[in-house]
């Protein structure tokens, strides 16, 4: 369908309340979305690992997933038969760094901080667990053998740092040669430089062959502004979730409810579901 949007959604904080619920009436509304030709996907900063089972619970199988900010792109497979998500998709298109310099200067700033990485493989080595990261085949290692390879991503957690305090670290360590996002829990997730979730969704929009405007994002964090540009300088949609820190509803088109009150129901019906899909 030629006048279909291709909708790229955030997970936490605009599809997934802070306990894992759904956001009130988002599955019903992405439902919607989904049968009236519309195609719906994720964009998000957690590992595959962590986001294939959304699939499952949003009832959707796009063609591409955004995972770890943009440095991972999974697709799904030719040969995909029903069943789970996790075993319809295959690693696309990865981006990967050096992490050895920049784990050298967090750790010299916060020796005991939490640390994770996601290797191109999708394997995550860790110093430490902590009880909201998906760890399924992960392995703990010693801080040294972090940096042994080429990884798509870092992430830092320090109990007792808040994010203004990620704020000045991260520009006392002058992280300019690797692109990164501070989370709402107040983690430090670090990227390649250049990679963010826009640039993904250019990738898989022009696999896709998509042309014109009809993009629709929506997110709630600061790495989402990168996807908010990317629709913007398209004249698309880019929609903050309500409880969105104030630079992050700047970059957005519009501001819609708080994902406690089913702010992307409302914005996909609003803005999406509203708009005819014949020309």
């Amino acid at each position: 369908m030629t006048d279909s949007w291709l909708i790229a959604l955030d997970i936490d904080g605009t599809v997934l309340l802070q306990d894992e619920t759904m956001s009130p009436g988002v599955v019903d509304a992405v439902g919607r979305a989904r049968d009236a030709g519309h195609e719906v996907m994720l964009a998000t900063g957690r590992s595959w690992m962590a986001t294939h089972r959304f699939l499952d619970a949003l009832g959707i199988r796009p063609e591409y997933a955004v995972c770890s900010n943009g440095a991972v792109t999974l697709r799904r497979r030719d040969d995909a038969a029903d069943g789970p998500a996790a075993a319809a998709y295959e690693r696309w298109n990865v981006e990967t760094f050096d992490p050895t310099p920049v784990l050298a200067l967090l750790h010299d700033r916060l020796p005991d901080a939490r640390y994770m990485v996601e290797l191109g493989s999708g394997q995550r080595l860790y110093t430490a667990e902590l009880d909201d990261w998906t760890m399924d085949g992960g392995r703990q290692v010693g801080f040294a053998e972090l940096g042994a390879h080429e990884v798509s991503r870092v992430v830092v957690v320090s109990p007792g740092h808040d994010e203004d305090d990620f704020h000045r670290l991260v520009q006392d360590a002058g992280l300019n040669e690797v692109s990164y996002a501070i989370g709402w829990t107040a983690w430090l997730d670090i990227a390649p430089r250049g990679v963010d979730k826009g640039t993904a969704l250019a990738r898989v929009q022009e696999a896709r062959g998509d042309a014109g405007d009809r993009v629709f994002v929506a997110g709630d964090g600061r790495n989402d502004v990168g996807m908010f540009s990317w629709a913007r300088g398209l004249g698309g949609r880019a929609v903050a979730m309500g409880q969105a820190p104030d630079e992050v509803k700047a970059a957005a088109c519009e501001v819609t409810d708080d994902v406690e009150d089913g702010g992307l129901t409302a914005a996909l019906e609003r803005i999406v579901l509203s708009v005819p899909t014949a020309g």
